[in-house]
């Protein structure tokens, strides 16, 4: 069966771009004004053809919400609502093409492209009847990014653009407010300084600090005239500094530049970090957004926030949000001040927060999703910035799925597809134990549920640095797109400024880490490592606890529990399992690991590892002594000992399953990984006591140890004497344990008990070698059955298929094995001729280097390892019908090969069993998506698999 090439994982590489200077070396043009001297120089020889610029205003725009990809996710979404009549700010998007464009003519926007620049600000101006740089009535852009995938905070943007010191004049006399004029300069000087210029943030934020601390005042908003023109005039001075240029005067020089530092920012290392974590191809772009500044700091009539339709971290059906009076945008999701909640917002301006909440309850019901929206109140008038679907917790994203499918906005399908079933992983947040007695050293606000443990951290980089080694804890005083790293090796996050639509919750949210944010209490010196609350000092390396469900800080580690699925949970489970064809199994070699697979819908165990039974403290012993044996007596003699313990394991886990199918693997791993290392035995052995009466047969003991080691020693023991070599060499071991699973099966049955054992050979490689084994099989448990007096067992024989030659001779075995497992891990292995114990040595770099798309060993190798399964598959049914066919390598718990083994035929597939729910869901999406699969395909399917 052909199979479909599985979408590139790795990190692309980025378009090829000529060396440049870095930003803060940037170079700014400031030649005059002119329609020659603003374009930029002629591109080489490009043909050019297409739109490039969108238009939107007065209710009329030209795109709309399906075209992401060309204008981003933020301009269709502002072309959208403009068409849908809600109050946006006039603009026009630059489209990611142009953005491709531009990093493939050496960081320039061509110059066919770049004259339409001015077109359209023209448009802008005659719908606005302002002014580009116009020193009596200016017209005013900002500047935003906005790729087809949200990544927020993650690329770059400018606003107040078209300031200088004439029109900062004009502004200043049209609105008759010098102070607001002068507070717009200052931020666009700095955040131009910051994105254009490459000069870091704090060096501006030092300048305002020193000013508050001199004037003795707290808020950006206590500046007066003349601080604002003092700050205005060091921040210009620190540009001429840092880049030996002028701040630019000229409009259209600012804006090119600002456009050029957008499309750069799409390859800046936090967004490069962001597309990596979230597979977000390097080669989409980004759009550029030019719109018309709206401005919520014109005072207590004015105002900006940030909003959700439903509360993007429970999913609860409320308003949910933050605003500020009197400030600007990035005030609120910056941190800068602690925001309000929206729902205030009734009482301070009632009828803008009447048409807040109908247009944003009608985008909702437009898009059919939760809705993230921005918006500014410029003296009592209400302007939409932005809608997209929100962000949100996965746990949010069923409930939300599940009301929406209630309230008819929704279909169950449409439900299920709108979960990344990875994400489930973050449904299993522990919570504390409500039991576990703490103290509350602080409160903040609780910005993404769960609880975690760890040691203070107060850098990215020093997280990323411990946190492979302990479980490790940001701390900051607010976090900013360049922590991305940190913030992802981090168990948690805790802030001492922001609020709930912070960019510390919006990411937190969505890599699902436990957080808490603006803790007003706390405050954060990241130069002496530490942060205060009152009199206590925290300092880094010492333990806290979060409870990002409440918001609470705790000293030292709590206990925590792991939660509970139920609820939406379990409604929005059932409609996967009504849609899905594979049934879901698990990997299980204990009673504690089984019943937690079950909780999980576990529909059976696909791999039960004998061997790791063997490892247990009374156990292991006498395996050594079983592999120490010098005569097939003596190794009898041992087996015999082991047989009540995997007796006692097999009930236990036949009595937990219930009548379910549990596949059992006779022992794999080659006999040298149960006796302890040679130098473990050197040791021992030099510290015998000479005198010791029993010293000559200690040590004999133990030097026959190490010859055993050396007679067990391999070049290669993957691919030496294990699996069912080991069974027919030494078949008393396979004769055990089968006698041990057929007697513990018998035990249930004669107390009339469902139990449906599946002893699975491992390693086949030729159908010789199965025969061989199903022989001892058979007879051992007609045996048992006899002894027992039990006439009927229902229990299959089947295989492992992890050796190439079994999936290319599949039709051979089928004709002797009820049921083909395919062991995906050693198939790769053996297949594509890696070790999985050395490939880690290069398997990052082929990734980071696009020789693979992706690792192997993490999600099938469907055009190479993907045939032989496709061909085993086929070749197995085709010679025997009712053959079951499934696989229980760890891919059993990716998406992508989980949609691999619904298109190739697979009846099951096995994993974890804290992967279980994400197969599930998994197993349902490859049922919508590959929905030509027919109902008969389906039936027979499910009854191979019972």
């Amino acid at each position: 069966m052909p199979t479909k090439k599985k979408p590139q994982k790795a990190v692309a590489k980025k378009a090829p771009v000529k060396k440049t200077k870095t930003k803060t070396q940037a170079k700014v043009k400031t030649k005059p004004a002119s329609s020659k001297t603003h374009s930029q120089p002629e591109a080489a020889a490009t043909t050019l053809s297409g739109k490039y610029y969108y238009f939107f205003a007065k209710g009329k725009a030209d795109g709309t919400a399906q075209m992401k990809g060309l204008l981003g996710g933020k301009g269709a979404g502002l072309a959208e609502m403009t068409n849908a009549g809600v109050p946006v700010p006039p603009g026009f998007t630059i489209t990611t093409e142009v953005c491709n464009l531009y990093y493939g003519n050496s960081l320039e926007v061509p110059r066919a492209i770049d004259r339409d620049l001015e077109k359209h600000m023209h448009k802008l101006e005659k719908v606005t009847g302002r002014k580009f740089g116009d020193p009596n009535d200016p017209l005013l852009v900002s500047v935003r990014s906005g790729s087809k995938f949200s990544m927020p905070g993650m690329m770059d943007t400018v606003l107040n653009l078209g300031l200088n010191a004439e029109t900062l004049e004009g502004l200043a006399r049209k609105t008759n407010n010098m102070r607001f004029a002068l507070d717009n300069y200052r931020r666009f000087i700095s955040m131009f300084g910051n994105v254009v210029l490459g000069i870091d943030k704090d060096v501006f934020e030092s300048v305002i600090t020193k000013t508050k601390t001199d004037q003795r005042i707290k808020q950006d908003s206590s500046l007066q005239e003349n601080d604002l023109r003092g700050i205005i005039r060091k921040y210009k001075q620190i540009i001429k500094r840092k880049t030996g240029e002028s701040f630019p005067d000229d409009p259209y020089v600012q804006l090119r530049v600002a456009r050029d530092a957008v499309f750069r920012s799409w390859h800046n290392p936090r967004a490069i970090s962001y597309r990596r974590l979230h597979d977000i191809p390097s080669d989409l772009g980004t759009a550029v957004n030019v719109q018309v500044m709206v401005f919520g700091n014109m005072g207590n009539n004015s105002g900006t926030g940030v909003g959700f339709t439903r509360n993007p971290a429970t999913g609860d059906k409320e308003f949910y949000g933050e605003y500020l009076l009197n400030a600007q945008g990035e005030d609120v999701v910056a941190g800068i001040r602690n925001p309000q909640p929206i729902v205030q917002l009734a009482q301070e301006m009632p009828s803008i927060y009447k048409q807040l909440k109908s247009i944003t309850t009608r985008l909702e019901k437009h898009y059919r999703d939760i809705q993230d929206f921005e918006f500014t109140i410029e003296q009592n008038e209400l302007f939409m910035l932005q809608t997209r679907a929100g962000k949100r917790t996965v746990q949010a994203a069923i409930k939300i799925a599940v009301d929406m499918v209630k309230e008819k906005l929704i279909t169950k399908a449409e439900a299920i597809q709108r979960i990344d079933p990875q994400n489930l992983d973050r449904l299993l947040h522990p919570s504390l134990n409500p039991k576990a007695k703490y103290d509350v050293v602080a409160t903040g606000l609780p910005a993404s549920p769960g609880a975690a443990s760890g040691r203070v951290y107060f850098t990215a980089e020093d997280v990323v640095k411990h946190g492979a080694k302990t479980s490790a804890i940001l701390v900051r005083e607010e976090t900013n797109p360049d922590d991305i790293e940190g913030m992802n090796a981090a168990v948690g996050i805790l802030t001492a400024r922001g609020g709930r639509t912070s960019h510390a919750a919006v990411v937190a949210r969505q890599m699902g880490k436990c957080c808490v944010c603006g803790a007003e209490a706390i405050r954060v010196n990241t130069a002496r490592k530490q942060f205060q609350i009152g009199k206590l000092i925290i300092k880094e390396g010492e333990v806290i606890t979060l409870n990002g469900s409440t918001g609470d800080v705790m000293l030292g580690t709590v206990p925590t529990i792991e939660p509970e699925l139920s609820g939406e949970f379990s409604q929005f489970m059932s409609w996967a399992d009504e849609i899905r064809r594979l049934n879901v199994r698990t990997n299980a070699d204990t009673p504690r690991d089984a019943e937690q697979a079950i909780k999980f819908g576990a529909e059976g165990i696909g791999l039960c590892r004998t061997e790791h039974m063997f490892f247990a403290e009374d156990r292991i012993p006498i395996v050594q002594e079983m592999i120490l044996a010098d005569s097939p007596e003596e190794r009898q003699a041992a087996l015999d000992k082991l047989l009540p313990f995997q007796k006692k394991d097999f009930v236990k886990i036949f009595q937990v399953m219930k009548g379910l199918p549990v596949t059992i693997r006779t022992l794999d791993p080659p006999l040298h990984e149960f006796l302890p290392r040679k130098e473990e035995i050197r040791v021992k052995i030099e510290a015998l006591d000479k005198k010791d009466e029993e010293y000559e047969e200690k040590l004999e003991a133990l030097q026959k140890v190490i010859r055993r080691i050396e007679e067990l020693k391999e070049l290669n023991p993957m691919l030496g004497h294990r699996g069912c070599r080991l069974g027919i060499v030494y078949p008393e071991i396979t004769e055990m344990q089968v006698r041990a699973i057929i007697e513990a099966a018998c035990t249930l049955a004669r107390d009339k008990k469902p139990v449906c054992p599946e002893i699975m050979i491992p390693l086949v490689g030729h159908v010789n070698e199965f025969r061989h084994q199903k022989e001892i099989v058979v007879r051992i448990a007609n045996e048992v059955m006899a002894k027992r007096k039990v006439k009927k067992l229902d229990y299959l024989i089947g295989t492992m298929i992890e050796i190439p030659r079994a999936a290319l001779t599949a039709d051979e075995v089928a004709q002797e094995a009820e049921f083909f497992s395919f062991g995906t891990n050693d198939l790769t292995q053996m297949t594509m001729g890696f070790s999985r114990d050395d490939a880690g040595k290069f398997l990052n770099y082929y990734i980071e280097n696009a020789i693979l798309p992706y690792d192997p060993f993490v999600s099938i190798d469907q055009d190479g390892v993907g045939q032989l399964i496709a061909m085993g598959r086929d070749k197995g049914v085709a010679a025997r019908k009712d053959l079951k066919v499934g696989i229980c390598g760890e891919h059993g718990g990716d998406p992508d090969s989980i949609d691999f083994c619904h298109r190739v035929g697979l009846d099951y597939i096995s994993c974890s069993p804290y992967r279980v729910p994400i197969a599930r869901l998994a197993a349902a999406q490859a049922e919508l998506r590959n929905a030509s699969s027919k109902a008969s395909s389906k039936a027979s399917s499910k009854a191979r698999s019972k």
